[in-house]
């Protein structure tokens, strides 16, 4: 419960307005008389409703949902124990939101391998196919991984997991991703990268103890920053889009909670992250798609003719960073919603600092996929999008043990072959 529920209402008095004045004792005395009655049969009508109908059934017992059906609580408690469970005693105890997410299937996978015990937490929503977030849900399910099917901002849910589990970590990596379709739906960037996270944030402060909290910012809160490559030292109060505010807003919100209740909080700036299991509303996906099916791409370019540049990254060196920064993690310092003493307050690039133009991926997977594409150049819209990003990983490199290893035509080659196998049948392996 958070602490503002605690603080009394305290509404105005009603005044109910005087009664009309009538010009004659007799009309008044009817008035009345008539009112009175009107008011004994409707105070009787409703004793005679109440005697008469039955009792309301006493509200379902509240469930944890799993995947595609509903189980028990007791059933989920025994399964989220289990999956929640490090093999060591020096294991941690992490809770993964967004798990069935690109980002979030990786780490949990990585968590679980080496040993750490892992819950995840995703909604399942709609924002690209679902299906293949059920096929992320199914390889981590063979992993170990349970992942209990919620929302963030369902508070309720929250503390019963809170309650269930005494976790060391949260690794929060549930958002409403994307740049363009903030355009036809704000509303879902509020609910979830604001108002979800503060609703996290809030149960967090609350456990005793405090899990220290690592969590997805992104590179589009420089915006229009036109330093390069971009330093966590440089402005951020330019974005570019509604996503790149709310998630400028999630790292002012993290800073008051840090501030406040002593929760420990790391956050982690991606840049363009690709790889095998991604997201198909990313361009090296449904660039592939298209190539594949003979469509016509869009490659956007700059005003100054040149092609629009991104510091892609492969998703294997975007889990190695996510895991240093929960390594490297220190203590919440509060207790039950009160702050202790100062806590460790961080914020990192996770890029692979070459950035490289749109032109030259489409040119890499041309040749992995033996096709020409069919292209067709346009400047670019305003539409959210940035011309270029770039990434000083100085800071990550020293506090994290961060060093990116996979260049772009490295990380496409085992991109291709994963959707080879998944979407075409390839008998070629795959990932996982």
């Amino acid at each position: 419960m958070s602490h503002l529920d605690n603080i009394p209402s305290t509404p105005g008095k009603h005044k109910p307005d005087k009664a009309f004045r009538f010009h004659s004792a007799a009309s008044s005395s009817l008035s009345k008389l008539t009112l009175y009655s009107t008011l004994f049969l409707s105070v009787l009508l409703i004793f005679l409703l109440l005697l008469s109908s039955p009792s309301s059934p006493p509200s379902p017992r509240r469930h944890l949902s799993t995947g595609t059906h509903h189980t028990p609580l007791s059933l989920s408690h025994k399964l989220i124990h289990k999956s929640a469970r490090p093999r060591s005693t020096t294991g941690h105890t992490v809770l993964v939101t967004g798990a069935a997410g690109f980002v979030g299937t990786h780490v949990s996978l990585a968590l679980k391998r080496r040993g750490d015990g892992v819950l995840g937490l995703d909604n399942f929503n709609h924002y690209y196919d679902p299906t293949l977030k059920r096929a992320r849900q199914k390889i981590l399910e063979k992993a170990g991984v349970f992942i209990v099917e919620g929302d963030i901002n369902d508070k309720v849910l929250l503390q019963q997991l809170f309650d269930a589990v005494l976790f060391t970590h949260v690794m929060h990596l549930a958002a409403q991703a994307g740049v363009r379709y903030a355009m036809q739906n704000p509303g879902s960037y509020i609910h979830s990268n604001i108002a979800g996270f503060v609703n996290l944030l809030e149960v967090s402060k609350s456990a005793n103890p405090q899990p220290a909290i690592i969590w997805a910012s992104s590179s589009s809160v420089y915006g229009l920053n036109s330093k390069v490559p971009f330093s966590e030292k440089d402005r951020t109060d330019q974005p570019a889009s509604l996503y790149a505010a709310t998630k400028k807003a999630g790292e002012e919100i993290a800073h008051t909670y840090n501030h406040i209740y002593g929760l420990s909080i790391t956050g982690l700036r991606f840049f363009t992250v690709y790889g095998p299991w991604g997201r198909p509303d990313m361009a090296y996906f449904f660039f592939t798609r298209d190539i594949m099916k003979g469509k016509t791409i869009t490659v956007y370019e700059s005003p100054d003719k040149g092609s629009v540049a991104r510091d892609f990254t492969y998703i294997d060196d975007i889990v190695k960073g996510c895991l240093g920064a929960l390594d490297t993690a220190k203590r919440s310092t509060g207790s039950g919603g009160k702050k202790r003493g100062p806590a460790q307050l961080r914020i990192f690039n996770l890029g692979n600092t070459s950035p490289l133009p749109v032109s030259k991926l489409v040119g890499i997977l041309e040749k992995l996929l033996k096709v020409k594409a069919k292209k067709k150049v346009v400047p670019l819209p305003r539409n959210g999008d940035v011309e270029f990003t770039h990434a000083n990983i100085t800071l990550a490199m020293r506090e994290l043990g961060y060093k990116p290893t996979t260049d772009l035509e490295a990380g496409l080659k085992k991109f291709v072959k994963w959707y080879l196998s998944f979407y075409l049948g390839s008998k070629k392996k795959s990932s996982w």
